[in-house]
């Protein structure tokens, strides 16, 4: 399924699904377990672990920048 917009990724995290994307020809990976929402950078397994899913959106950074912020040049 293609992803429409930022709002539907946001949702679709918070109902649980996981992504992989690309930012700079970099993978990272959005998942989730019992001990919350995690964003990890699969080249060296750097995680950064959040309680919920907006927790994710607001502090998770990548290259000092939120998702939203990089929003136009990931690659899901």
């Amino acid at each position: 399924m293609l992803i429409l917009d930022f709002e539907e990724f946001t949702q679709r995290v918070a109902m649980g699904e996981e992504f992989q994307f690309y930012y700079k020809n970099e993978s990272y990976w959005i998942s989730r377990n019992k001990e919350g929402f995690h964003l990890t950078r699969v080249q060296d397994s750097y995680s950064q672990t959040f309680k919920t899913s907006g927790d994710l959106f607001k502090e998770g950074k990548i290259e000092n920048k939120g998702i939203h912020e990089l929003w136009e040049e990931l690659e899901i």
